[in-house]
């Protein structure tokens, strides 16, 4: 499924939060804090595209927060209907390549310790394992398991 990825507009939080919806091991967050998101951060859409599409079909997002020269991947949803349609790795690629345009010098995340598709996307995009934040998730409690990926200067 050919994929374009853009920067959201305000137009777009009401699917982010539908995607958002679908997947419960994502931070869920307001229409607010992704309003306030757009204005401080770095939110980004998948849509699908093609001749099959009669009209863009949001399929994707992920937003960071950029601090001190580094980014932090807060969420990153690909809603079920695409999910190992390279979706993800598209956005995420986009994501990267933001960050470095932008000079960042490294980006930041965590990951719940069961989630073995996000953990092996990170991995395939470079990302190393740096940590651990004991039972940092509830409902269930579990692990956070830190990655980071850091930019050559």
């Amino acid at each position: 499924m050919p994929i374009a990825v853009r920067s959201a507009v305000l137009n777009d939080v009401p699917a982010i939060l539908g995607l958002e919806r679908q997947a419960p091991s994502a931070a869920h967050w307001s229409s607010e804090q992704y309003g306030q998101l757009l204005n401080r951060g770095v939110v980004l859409v998948a849509e699908e595209i093609g001749e099959h599409v009669a009209e863009p079909n949001r399929c994707g997002f992920v937003c960071a927060k950029p601090v001190a020269g580094e980014w932090e991947i807060e969420n990153i949803v690909v809603g079920p209907g695409s999910l190992r349609r390279g979706v993800a790795s598209g956005l995420l690629c986009e994501l990267l390549q933001r960050a470095k345009n932008e000079a960042a010098s490294a980006i930041l995340l965590e990951v719940r310790e069961s989630n073995q598709p996000a953990r092996r996307l990170y991995e395939k995009h470079d990302f190393r394992e740096v940590g651990r934040r004991r039972t940092y998730y509830a409902n269930p409690a579990e692990d956070a398991i830190l990655y980071t990926l850091r930019f050559d200067r």
